[in-house]
C-alpha cells in the first residue's frame, strides 16, 4: 500500500472535526489548513496531527491547493470537515493496486438532518477525492471546486459519509455564501439577466429536484432540499442581476 496523506480545510468546525479526524486516523499523514477558527477546532485537531497550517481565506480551491502543497506523500485523500471515511472505504483503500490508476472516484452517502438522502440527485454523487498529487490540479472554480487528474481514473465501491446541513441557521448562511460565489462565477458570461430568467430558473430548480429527481420520495427532507436548491438559484440570479446593474 502506498503512503497516503489526508487533507482537510477548516474554519470553526468544532462540532464536526473530531469525527472526521477519527475516521482518517489510519492515514500516514494528516494535513489541516485552517483559515482562522475562533472556536476549539484547533485544540481538537492537535490531538490527531501536528501538521496544522494557517492560510488566509482566498476561496475553496485556493485553500485545498495550499493543503496539497503541504503534503509529503504523492497519494492524497481530500475530505471536508463534514465528511467521514467509512470503515468499508478504509479497508478498500488498503487493498488498492495503486499502479493501475492515477485517481479514484468515490461514492458519497449524503445525509440531511440525519436522514440518508437518495433523491434530488444526491444518490448519484461521486467525487474524485483519492489521487496522485503529481498528476492532479484543482479546477479553477469559486464554488463546487474539484480535482482534475491527468491520467486514468478508477472507481471505488464504498462511500465517504457526508453530513450536510444540520441547522436551518447554518443552511441560510451557506446558501448566501454559495449563491454569491456562483453569481460571481456565472456573471463572467455577461449573459443579460431579466426578471423572467430569475423567476423561471428559480421555479425550474425546485421542480427538477422535487419532481424530476423525485425529492418527494424523501418526504419533508426532500421538500426542504428542493426548496434550498430553489432559493439558492433565485439568489444566484438576483445577485447576477445586481452585479449587472452596478456596471
Amino acid at each position: 500500500m502506498e503512503k497516503i496523506s489526508v487533507t482537510i480545510i477548516t474554519k470553526d468546525e468544532e462540532q464536526l472535526i473530531e469525527d472526521c479526524l477519527k475516521s482518517v486516523s489510519w492515514a500516514d499523514e494528516i494535513v489541516v489548513v485552517d483559515s482562522g477558527s475562533k472556536d476549539t477546532t484547533l485544540k481538537i485537531t492537535k490531538k490527531y496531527t501536528e501538521k496544522i497550517f494557517f492560510n488566509e481565506w482566498k476561496g475553496f480551491a485556493a485553500q485545498k491547493d495550499y493543503a496539497l502543497s503541504q503534503t509529503k506523500n504523492d497519494w492524497v485523500l481530500s475530505i471536508d470537515a463534514d465528511e467521514r471515511v467509512s470503515d468499508e472505504l478504509k479497508k478498500e483503500i488498503e487493498y488498492i493496486d495503486f499502479s493501475k490508476f492515477d485517481g479514484y472516484l468515490i461514492p458519497r452517502e449524503n445525509y440531511f438532518f440525519k436522514k440518508h438522502i437518495t433523491t434530488c440527485g444526491w444518490g448519484r454523487d461521486r467525487q474524485l477525492r483519492l489521487f496522485r498529487k503529481s498528476k492532479t490540479k484543482l479546477t479553477d472554480r469559486l464554488v463546487h471546486e474539484g480535482f482534475d487528474v491527468d491520467g486514468n481514473i478508477g472507481n471505488l465501491k464504498n462511500p465517504i459519509i457526508h453530513f450536510t446541513f444540520n441547522s436551518i441557521e447554518k443552511t441560510i448562511s451557506k446558501i448566501n455564501q454559495y449563491s454569491t460565489l456562483e453569481a460571481t462565477e456565472k456573471y463572467k458570461t455577461k449573459k443579460k439577466i431579466t426578471g423572467r430568467m430569475i423567476l423561471t430558473h428559480g421555479v425550474s430548480s425546485f421542480l427538477r429536484a422535487f419532481v424530476s429527481l423525485r425529492g418527494y420520495k424523501d418526504g419533508v427532507h426532500g421538500l426542504m432540499i428542493s426548496i434550498i436548491d430553489s432559493i439558492t438559484t433565485f439568489l444566484t440570479y438576483m445577485k447576477m442581476w445586481e452585479l449587472q446593474n452596478k456596471d
